[in-house]
């Protein structure tokens, strides 16, 4: 018997659904029937034919298990922004007469494709990606696929739009000022916008070329990193690609602090629903045991400003300065009056404005040293289509207010869903970090997401709880479980600290293990060992972080009968962590139901 479709498209729950059986012909007559009853004719602008689709469906299903076994994205759908190239398909970054068709994919779409990803079209934007509205498009305006009175967000609104609808697991935008955070929190999705230079832009229509990222849309902050690990990496066809390290996300550490704006600089433009949202959401924030830092933000605004106000624009013209001089009317007209002015801008003005950033990049540091990252509301006023229509620059650049600023500096960020507003919209919040603590961001959002109890996007189906990561150690780190002299305060502590260790959580190991003090001495020694499920107790410890090259010194200190080995700790997770041979307990004496070694000692 085939096996069912399941309701929900996140990737989690198709890949088990594939593991049972199910055929991807089945999956894509399930997108298509979803296609049909979304019916929105401004959604897609190119798709692939039927038979191509068919096609790539049968290829997935004849492969052999091994091979599926490596493919992370094996029959997961998703759609492309349409300034994104897709060989065979036409590129128009919602310009009809601009229109090509590409014999090659972009970088990032060729890697998704050869992990099994399935693409589904290319769907609708603001025009040339020059908006955060989602309204600027010949093709018409994507509906708003969780409020239809609201903007879509821009300039990625249909790759939101469709996958807050069901129709995709996971879709890729453009972000050079916000356009993959804004479509995010209007549409109840996540919005993934890595470190400038993470993600290839080869194959991109370029908005601002020294800005632009490829940002990823998902259900769920996992769908968005499984993507990211795919797709992103260094890339030597794209010359401002770098080498940066993707990461790993885990746990969220015992202590993060966030930095907040101030009431000075919290900018909702009326909207008194979205600021009650956002200030209960940081009180949630705050119940999590998390601190909150009131931190300048006026260096972050400032440089937000600079983004339209300043000479930035300009690069929006030369990206397309033969098209826009040869074909002027060509282009929507609020498109035009933006883009078209920047071509009297001068060298003198784009110099003294890169002067000026620099400057404000340097205020804006000092932040960093008081806060491991920064949170802000996704959207500063909740508009709809007829109030952006009415007023569509002013509109826009109230929603650029928290997101103009993050490519400009570097920076890394990440949209999650939070609550409903008093009104029933989506409010989200998003968080920002320095360039290449993306994973960081993925470990405190997913915890925010998760334990949000919102549905995944407009879908109504219920969110799934994340599954349980290992403690989040800082990128290039070792997590290290330690139960006894090794921990903060104790005398063995220092073998840490002197190899660059730093602290990460208090933990417990989960009910399967016993722990012994060991014969001989001085210093006293633990002795953790594993005796299966019934039979141990939860034995409380602490992680810390360790560079690799300060485990490695540190291993040929370790005495018999201890060694590392994995252990599982309470929530799932699994580190390395010191455990003790069976032959090293003789004359020990067993301390597991006593509360640990700090108990121990105290006795």
């Amino acid at each position: 018997m085939p096996k069912a479709v399941p309701a929900s498209f996140d990737i989690a729950s198709l890949a088990t659904a594939y593991s049972e059986g199910l055929d991807p012909k089945d999956l894509l007559a399930a997108v298509e029937a979803r296609i049909a009853t979304h019916a929105d004719p401004a959604l897609f602008l190119a798709r692939p034919t039927g038979a191509a689709l068919t096609a790539r469906a049968a290829a997935l299903a004849a492969l052999p298990a091994d091979a599926r076994a490596g493919l992370p994205l094996f029959g997961i759908p998703f759609v492309v922004k349409d300034n994104i190239d897709v060989a065979g398909l036409p590129t128009t970054a919602a310009c009809p007469d601009f229109a090509y068709v590409p014999e090659a994919s972009a970088t990032v779409v060729a890697r998704l494709e050869a992990a099994g990803a399935i693409m589904l079209g290319k769907v609708n934007l603001d025009q040339f990606a020059t908006g955060l509205v989602g309204v600027r498009s010949p093709y018409g305006v994507p509906r708003n696929a969780f409020d239809p009175v609201l903007i879509p967000g821009g300039s990625s609104s249909g790759s939101a739009t469709a996958v807050s609808a069901g129709i995709a697991s996971f879709s890729l935008g453009t972000d050079t000022a916000g356009s993959g955070r804004v479509p995010a929190g209007l549409n109840n999705l996540v919005g993934l916008k890595p470190t400038p230079g993470l993600t290839s832009t080869q194959g991109v229509v370029p908005a601002c070329r020294s800005l632009d990222c490829v940002s990823i849309f998902g259900l769920t902050v996992d769908d968005a990193w499984a993507v990211l690990t795919v797709m992103g990496g260094y890339d030597p066809a794209d010359a401002f690609s770098r080498p940066i390290p993707i990461g790993t996300p885990g746990a969220t550490p015992a202590r993060v602090r966030i930095g907040m704006p101030g009431p000075a600089h919290r900018h909702f433009f009326g909207d008194t629903a979205g600021e009650a949202a956002f200030v209960a959401a940081l009180d949630g924030l705050a119940a999590r045991g998390w601190d909150l830092i009131e931190v300048d933000f006026e260096p972050f605004l400032a440089a937000a400003r600079l983004l339209y106000e300043g000479p930035w624009v300009a690069e929006r013209y030369a990206a397309i300065e033969a098209f826009i001089t040869a074909k002027p009317d060509a282009l929507h007209p609020v498109t035009r009056a933006i883009i078209e002015p920047a071509c009297g801008r001068s060298a003198v003005e784009a110099f003294k404005a890169s002067y000026r950033l620099a400057d404000l990049r340097r205020q804006s540091e000092a932040v960093w040293g008081r806060v491991d990252a920064l949170v802000m509301p996704t959207v500063t006023r909740a508009w709809t289509v007829a109030e952006v229509t009415a007023d569509p620059i002013a509109t826009n650049s109230a929603l650029g207010t928290y997101t103009n600023f993050v490519n400009l500096f570097g920076l890394s960020a990440l949209a999650v869903p939070e609550r409903l507003r008093s009104d029933g919209r989506p409010s989200g919040l998003t968080f920002v970090a320095p360039g290449g603590r993306d994973a960081w961001l993925a470990s405190i959002g997913r915890r925010v997401e998760g334990e949000s109890g919102l549905p995944l996007g407009a879908t109504g189906l219920p969110r799934p709880v994340p599954a349980p990561l290992a403690p989040m150690a800082p990128d290039g780190t070792v997590p290290l479980l330690v139960v006894g002299a090794h921990m903060s305060g104790l005398p063995l502590n220092g073998e840490l600290v002197s190899r660059g260790g730093s602290f990460v959580a208090a933990v417990r190991t989960e009910r399967s293990y016993r722990l012994h003090a060991l014969a001989g001495g001085p210093p006293e020694r633990p002795g953790l060992v594993r005796v299966g499920d019934g039979a141990g107790f939860a034995i409380p410890g602490e992680v810390w972080a360790l560079p690799p090259e300060g485990l490695g010194s540190l291993l040929p200190l370790i005495p018999e009968p201890l060694c590392i080995g994995t252990v599982r700790l309470e929530d799932g997770a699994t580190v390395k962590g010191f455990l003790c041979e069976r032959e090293g307990l003789e004359g020990a004496l067993d301390i597991s139901g006593i509360g640990g070694w700090r108990a121990h000692l105290a006795r």
